[in-house]
């Protein structure tokens, strides 16, 4: 869990593609970690903000951010690495 927790707070601001461990994808711009908790605001196809890959939902920080526990994350990539 603390890896992640580095790996998030490095790329804050930086769009990522979040995997959690039960298969959700999300895809979304990091407006926030916390010791427990990523907060990213969901983005779709061409970086425009909405709703991302695998976006289900639930509370969230600031306007349409969502809360990714961070013991569920499975996998972290930037955005940057599979979008041209």
């Amino acid at each position: 869990m603390g890896n992640y927790y580095h790996i998030c707070r490095q790329h804050h601001g930086k769009v990522a593609r979040i995997t959690e461990r039960n298969g959700r994808v999300h895809v979304g711009r990091i407006t926030r970690v916390t010791n427990s908790k990523v907060y990213i605001t969901p983005v779709g196809h061409g970086g425009y903000r909405g709703y991302g890959y695998g976006y289900w939902g639930g509370w969230g920080h600031g306007h349409g951010a969502i809360g990714i526990g961070l013991g569920f994350i499975a996998g972290f990539a930037l955005a940057g690495l599979f979008f041209w």
